[in-house]
């Protein structure tokens, strides 16, 4: 067997699910709301499929091209000097998309756990964390997914579960958007959520079996947004729309809400800052080794790990930008739209220009 290869298809599937499940779970209730109301769950589930599209196109291009990455068939397509600015683009908005979370994860934590604690310092702590982390190998990093996974989706689906039974089934009608102000837009920063899935673009050519990412994607994608979906009916039919809508993190105000049976525990939020506290740090795991690791390609450097460190300041003094909490929000929100152009736009173009081109890598025996 290639000894490069020993990323295995479940193990792409579980890089999948736990990003997909991160930092963007606390707001995620409010976004659908706004955009449909009492039917945010449909908004989620179109999302959802919006980000399958782009996951989709980006498996296509893998297995066609299974012993590269984006940034390397992108310039046996299109030449070397469109590539590079299609790669740098890759790397900023993913720079830009790692400093978003840090800053965002901090302010949930000095809102909620340390208040007294400057936000400064939780940013960079995070950013520390990932970055020490991504010095490793991608197999490395495939093993930290495989570990985590199942620590982020048991707690996630316990709290939705036990939650229910403060649930009211009228919350949720109707089932169906009343007005289309606003749906657009709001599937589309769902849609952002799932664009940690860009990373496939570089676990693909690691995989024992390229063909498998087929699986994968969907296992990860079926698994992670279904949890999204989940949360969202979860949230209205406890809360009900107009309460979400003067709610920030709507997921947040679910686990206090929520209690153990014989009230062993009475309020799960701090159980589920622990565990999303995971869940942000897997996230931002793999939107900075994915910025850290394009950069290594895009320059033709030997190893990453000098890179690791390199970035940090730069995402660390993005990170800070905001200057508030709502602010921030607005910059996720326009920075995850516009980011979905480059996510699936980009990808759908190569894979044009491949079909028409008629032009593939070399293939690679499934082991």
């Amino acid at each position: 067997m290639d000894q490069s290869r020993q990323i295995t298809a479940m193990q792409a599937g579980a890089i999948m699910g736990s990003t997909i499940i991160g930092v963007g779970v606390l707001p995620l209730p409010l976004f659908a709301v706004r955009a449909g109301g009492s039917a945010a769950p449909l908004v989620t589930l179109i999302g959802l499929l919006v980000g399958s599209i782009g996951l989709s196109i980006i498996i296509w291009l893998g297995i066609r091209f299974p012993r590269k990455s984006i940034i390397e068939y992108s310039e046996d397509l299109i030449g070397r000097w469109p590539s590079w600015i299609g790669s740098l683009l890759i790397i900023g908005f993913f720079a830009v998309l790692t400093s978003l979370a840090a800053r965002e994860f901090g302010e949930v934590v000095v809102t909620s756990v340390l208040k007294s604690t400057p936000v400064e310092v939780t940013v960079i702590v995070m950013l520390l964390l990932a970055a020490i982390a991504t010095r490793n190998a991608i197999t490395t990093f495939a093993y930290m997914h495989y570990f985590y996974f199942p620590l982020l989706l048991v707690p996630g689906l316990l709290i939705v579960a036990l939650s229910l039974k403060n649930a009211e089934a009228i919350n949720l009608q109707p089932i169906w958007m009343q007005h289309s102000h606003g749906v657009i837009r709001g599937v589309l920063t769902i849609a952002a959520l799932f664009q940690g899935n860009f990373i496939m673009t570089m676990v693909i050519p690691s995989m024992i079996a390229p063909r498998k990412s087929i699986k994968a994607g969907f296992w990860g994608m079926t698994i992670g947004g279904g949890l999204y979906v989940v949360i969202v009916a979860a949230a209205v039919a406890v809360f009900g729309a107009e309460e979400i809508k003067n709610l920030l993190w709507p997921t947040l105000e679910l686990a206090k809400a929520t209690s153990l049976p014989a009230n062993v525990l009475e309020r799960l939020d701090a159980a589920f800052l622990a565990v999303w506290v995971t869940a942000v740090f897997t996230t931002l795991l793999t939107s900075y080794y994915l910025t850290i690791y394009a950069t290594r390609q895009i320059f033709r450097l030997a190893d990453h790990k000098m890179l690791s460190f390199f970035m940090l300041p730069f995402v660390f003094a993005m990170a800070m930008m905001p200057q508030n909490i709502v602010q921030m929000y607005d910059i996720v929100e326009q920075v995850g739209q516009i980011g979905l152009c480059i996510t699936i736009g980009y990808p759908a173009l190569l894979i044009m220009i491949s079909l028409m081109r008629k032009k593939r890598g070399k293939p690679v025996a499934d082991q």
